[in-house]
């Protein structure tokens, strides 16, 4: 299927690696200018290769932290113009409410809520005007099935959500969609840490801690990253104007509700 994106160009956030990575490489597959993103020069540069190497796209790496002002300024005069926005960033780590002090709360807003939020403020008018925009934001299954151990992340991004939805009902007209993703369990580097804790807090072998996270999903094994990214370039592609304001789990099954 021809999404009908050839040449726009697409600004992914938080993009050398993990579900970052797969959305941008799904993106440059179609034809897109690539705009990607981190905070690690060496692994960020190492991701723009093996875009040019796999799709002859071209990438264009920004080095910033998207949850400053000034990281998300830096972002922006790379690509003043998104025809695509994915919006991603690193999630904050899992704990409990009596860890939370105000700092933790200040940099789970900044990071997942604000970052996305003041990115969408500066590109979202210019989509309208130009009449095609697709606005995507990465989020995660804790929106709609929260775990208190996940509570900074279910917080900031459960806002996000709800702001979303309302932006996406003014925006449609003008052929701008703003639809969110919600992963569970894709093999990621962010999987590698929970596998990791899960180790030292039950004192396992690596192969029983992913098997345990696995065996949690009806799926019985971890999502891959290319799937993930297949998903965000459909909701990009110029096939999905009429749907907007939704969120999409892909999660092997996890979630039990209607909707």
């Amino acid at each position: 299927m021809d999404l009908g994106i050839q040449g726009k160009k697409a600004l992914v956030c938080a993009s050398s690696q993990g579900l970052g990575y797969a959305c941008a490489l799904a993106l440059a597959q179609e034809g897109c200018e690539v705009i990607i993103n981190g905070r690690d020069m060496p692994k960020l540069q190492r991701a723009a290769e093996a875009l040019r190497r796999e799709t002859d796209a071209r990438v264009t790496p920004v080095q910033t932290d998207i949850a400053t002002e000034a990281g998300r300024a830096a972002l922006l005069a790379a690509c003043p113009a998104p025809d695509i926005l994915v919006n991603n960033n690193a999630g904050p780590p899992p704990g409990q409410l009596a860890d939370w002090d105000h700092a933790a709360w200040i940099g789970a807003l900044e990071s997942n809520l604000l970052a996305a939020t003041f990115l969408i403020q500066a590109s979202l008018p210019g989509m309208r005007e130009r009449r095609f925009g697709r606005i995507v934001n990465i989020t995660s299954a804790m929106v709609k099935s929260p775990h208190a151990a996940m509570g900074l992340s279910t917080a900031a991004r459960a806002a996000l959500t709800a702001l979303c939805k309302a932006l996406s009902r003014e925006a449609i007209v003008d052929n701008v969609t703003i639809n969110n993703l919600l992963p569970e369990r894709f093999d990621t580097p962010r999987q590698a840490f929970m596998a990791s804790r899960l180790m030292q807090e039950e004192g396992i072998p690596r192969d029983e801690a992913r098997r345990k996270i696995t065996d949690t999903l009806p799926a019985k094994r971890f999502g891959d990253p290319a799937e993930f990214g297949a998903a965000c370039a459909f909701l990009c592609s110029a096939k999905s104007g009429f749907m907007t304001g939704q969120n999409l789990q892909l999660d092997g099954g996890a979630y039990c509700g209607l909707v």
